[in-house]
């Protein structure tokens, strides 16, 4: 179960204790997040196991981002392949053709968001839902070059005097960017209206508050925060994480122009 803070409640759940919908020698499959706007989801695959057949989504963003070993994506109108290393991240927009595998050798671990939902999760529990994804069209879709992919130490990049801002891929429906904070820096508590405000602790450790409560999170933890949840973050010995906005809501423009 995930810590909860105060009601309306921000969620911190660690990787271990999200759901399992599929958890065997091959992979395990764990939802760590389930929301209308957001569905997040943490995955082990061992060598040789394969993500779905090519396929598209018309509604929705799908996105990755790989946190060990390797996996190999497909995509576009000739199913390109791409070489995912860790640290790769990889945004799908709707209408683009995409699949994936783990063809390394070794294992490989990985997030994958779906922005919106669109019934992702119930999906995954083979729930009688309609789920947003359809077999690739006469046309092949959108081309490959329309998807995002973000290199091992690639992304756009700000300095700010007490933390490292790096963009790693936006569009309307998401962005995920990776914050390096010096020790002693603090975010007060805030709410967003529009978007839920998400993080995965990569390094350091992070604390977590909400209105009258505050958790510590270690790296292998995700934190949410839905609309209207009041949020912030602070550090004391120095963190890197993934934030993850959904919608973007004008959260990368914001950062751009800063």
């Amino acid at each position: 179960m995930g810590m909860e803070l105060d009601v309306p409640q921000g969620v911190l759940l660690a990787v271990e204790d999200g759901e399992a919908v599929s958890d065997r020698a091959e992979r395990t499959v764990r939802i760590l997040f389930e929301h209308e706007l957001i569905d997040v989801t943490w995955s082990r695959y061992e060598d040789g196991e394969s993500g779905p057949d090519p396929h598209i989504h018309h509604e929705h963003t799908d996105a990755f981002f790989v946190l060990e070993g390797e996996l190999e994506f497909g995509v576009g109108r000739d199913v390109e392949s791409v070489r995912a290393p860790a640290g790769t991240f990889v945004l799908v927009p709707p209408n683009v053709v995409h699949t994936f595998r783990n063809s390394s050798g070794a294992r490989a671990l990985f997030l994958n968001f779906h922005a919106p939902s669109k019934n992702f999760a119930a999906n995954l529990r083979s729930e009688d839902v309609e789920f947003d994804s359809d077999d690739p069209p006469a046309d092949g879709g959108r081309p490959a070059s329309d998807a995002i992919i973000t290199p091992p130490g690639g992304g756009e990049r700000f300095e700010r005097h007490n933390r490292v801002v790096t963009l790693l891929g936006d569009d309307v429906q998401l962005s995920v960017n990776t914050i390096e904070f010096d020790p002693s820096f603090e975010v007060p508590t805030h709410t967003h209206d529009d978007e839920v405000d998400s993080f995965y602790v990569l390094e350091g450790e992070m604390e977590f508050a909400g209105e009258s409560s505050s958790v510590r999170a270690r790296p292998g933890m995700w934190f949410s925060a839905p609309p209207n949840v009041v949020h912030g973050f602070r550090t004391d010995v120095g963190a890197r994480f993934l934030n993850v906005h959904a919608p973007d809501a004008g959260f990368a423009a914001g950062i751009r122009s800063y």
